[in-house]
């Protein structure tokens, strides 16, 4: 099991500000699963119109973090070094709680099946380790260009 800072999340994803959703993974096991944090900040740009005077984490952010952490797993395996994980779909993902600042967003994936370069995982972010959104993200490898 490996643990991952920011430098060595940025060496394996390509997102950088404002888009690198993930400060730190604290459990990967490649091409399996991974459990990442987003320390959610009042700094965010997108809480400035997200909304004034009640900041809420857009839930379309919240799928990217999971998204991120679970490209992480996907792409330590050492065949995948250096290619792109990308959506091929978003199933039954449920919003169960906002978002705010000063929430530590826990992000947790795990693969739950993979054929040839496509595959889906279930993910599930929560605070306090109340669920904040579930569901299940399908994903392709594929090189980068």
């Amino acid at each position: 099991m490996m643990k991952l800072e920011n430098k060595k999340i940025q060496q394996i994803l390509p997102h950088r500000y404002p888009f690198l959703l993930v400060d730190r993974i604290e459990e990967i096991q490649p091409g399996e699963k991974a459990v990442g944090y987003k320390n959610v900040t009042i700094n965010e740009p997108f809480f400035q119109g997200h909304f004034p005077g009640n900041p809420i984490m857009p839930g379309v952010l919240i799928v990217e973090a999971l998204a991120q952490v679970g490209a992480a797993a996907l792409l330590a395996v050492e065949q995948n070094r250096n290619k792109l994980a990308v959506f091929t779909g978003i199933d039954r993902m449920r919003f169960r709680r906002q978002v705010k600042p000063g929430d530590l967003l826990k992000l947790e994936v795990e693969v739950i099946r993979t054929k040839g370069s496509m595959g889906k995982a279930k993910a599930r972010a929560s605070v306090d380790e109340e669920t904040a959104a579930e569901g299940q993200l399908m994903f392709a490898i594929v090189d980068r260009e």
